[in-house]
């Protein structure tokens, strides 16, 4: 449970300081990719996000889907990082749940009310890894898996067209 909360705290600690960097947005989009890469359990959230469809993908078409995911998660997350310049992110508890811990933390943005992060992180893939966000009560992983669906329903099914898209999303 210490080996979670002391991840997640990293995790904050460096997207804290990108934030807070003063570089620019698309600058800070590649620092974004690498915390992601670094702390999430980027492998299986794309398996996730992709839902049925990454039952019939080639290996290699789920390589290049999870890489192309990576890059437009840290963009679009990134974009939303934007709101959290000056305010702060702390972890304040940790609790078991089935095979995995759930890191509490709070976010105090300015301006606005604090609101409840949890991160749901497993060391299944080998190392403590973050696997799933649940901000304010919304399950990252569910919606993402949603988007995902639809985008690759407007593809008709096509993982490789989508894979082109997520990487210019």
């Amino acid at each position: 449970m210490d080996e979670a909360k002391a991840l997640v705290g990293r995790a904050i600690g460096e997207v804290n300081a990108t934030i807070n960097s003063g570089k620019s947005e698309t600058a800070m989009y590649g620092d974004f990719e690498r915390i992601f890469a670094r702390y999430a359990d980027v492998p299986v959230i794309a398996r996730s996000a992709l839902g049925p469809a990454a039952r019939s993908a080639s290996n290699a078409q789920m390589a290049e889907f999870t890489k192309a995911y990576q890059g437009y998660i840290a963009r679009k997350y990134g974009r939303r990082f934007r709101e959290f310049i000056g305010g702060q992110i702390e972890v304040t508890d940790a609790r078991p749940v089935k095979t995995y811990f759930e890191v509490i933390s709070v976010a105090r943005l300015r301006g606005e009310s604090p609101f409840d992060l949890r991160w749901h992180v497993s060391d299944r893939s080998g190392k403590n890894l973050f696997f799933n966000i649940i901000i304010e009560g919304v399950n990252m992983l569910a919606s993402e898996r949603t988007e995902i669906g639809a985008m690759l329903d407007r593809r008709r099914g096509d993982v490789d067209a989508l894979i082109v898209d997520l990487r210019t999303a």
